[in-house]
Order: C-alpha cells, then structure tokens, then sequence
C-alpha cells in the first residue's frame, strides 16, 4: 500500500482546488544530469502511432497557441475561419461534417465569433432554413495575418523535415483519419 503521501500525490484535484499550470513551452522532465532518477523506458509508447501522433500534435499545437495568442484564437477558432475564408456561404452542416465537430459545439462558437464581428450570417440561397456563413471585412482581415502565422509556425515545427517528408508524413496521417 502506497504511503499517505504518495496517495495524496495520486489523488484528483477536487473541484475548485486549482492546480498550477506548467507554461507551454516548460519541459514536462527535468534536463538530463539535472536528476538521479534513471531513465524512463517508452521503448514500447513509441511503436504506437497514438502515441506518437499525439506528442507530435501536443508539439504543434504548444507553438500554435503560443503564437496565436495575440488574435484570440485557439486550434478550432482558426480551423473554422479558414474553412469559411475559403468556402464563402458554408453552413454550419457542412463545416461540423468538415471538420469533425458536434454541432452543440459549433454553436457557442460561432456565436462568439460573430460577436467579435469576424463572421457574418447570410440567408443561404438554395436552402431557406439555412444561414450561410461569410467572413466580415475584419474577418479577412485577421484570417489573413493568422494564416500568414500559421504558415510560419509550420515552417518552423517542420524544419527537421525535407519537403518530401513532410508531404509524405500528411499523406500518411490523412490516410489514417481519412480511412
């Protein structure tokens, strides 16, 4: 039996007892030499594709966020404004389908993004209970300085990789979710 120590470590945050948050780019182990505990062995974690589609994911995502803060968008804000950027007149059918949301939560934000004055809501031609959706002019606007970062930040998490290999890695990856 663990000691009473161990188990409090072990224990869940009840709620409302905040735990602090490590900054994103704070190393989640200490640097080598820096402790006496041996080294960790994720011989087997690193075979799994989850596995290491997620740290690679966690990798990008740290750095988007990051670099993302100064327009108030998070992954999904940014996924949404360019799917709308470049299908003027979507509707939010076709972007939780596109995109993979549940439309609950495509709700809330697209609420808060027409509240910030970057999307706006059209009649939509073909179908009367529908709104097409459109990116407003400060839409534009911001969409385009966020791609500009966006296509930077890919640069720079990709710089390990050749062209070549990074084509064949998003070729790979869209291949498992695509099926």
């Amino acid at each position: 039996m663990p000691d009473a120590s161990v188990a409090n470590a072990l224990r869940r945050p009840r709620a409302g007892r905040k735990t602090p948050a490590a900054p994103l780019d704070a190393p989640l182990m200490p640097e080598s030499g820096t402790s006496t505990a041996p080294e960790i062995d994720t011989g087997f974690l690193e075979t799994l594709l989850g596995y290491n589609a997620r740290r690679a994911a966690l990798s990008v995502i740290g750095v988007f966020l990051r670099r993302m803060e100064p327009y108030g968008m998070r992954p999904v804000d940014f996924s949404v404004l360019s799917v709308v950027a470049h299908n003027p007149g979507v509707t939010s059918r076709q972007i939780c389908a596109a995109l993979d949301i549940l439309p609950p939560n495509l709700v809330g934000l697209i609420k808060s993004l027409h509240k910030r004055g970057l999307i706006l809501r059209k009649a939509h031609p073909t179908d009367r209970r529908a709104q097409g959706l459109h990116l407003s002019a400060a839409g534009q606007r911001l969409y385009r300085e966020a791609q500009a970062t966006a296509s930077q930040l890919e640069q720079d998490v990709a710089g390990r990789l050749s062209p070549e290999e990074l084509q064949t890695l998003i070729g790979l990856l869209r291949k498992v979710y695509r099926g």
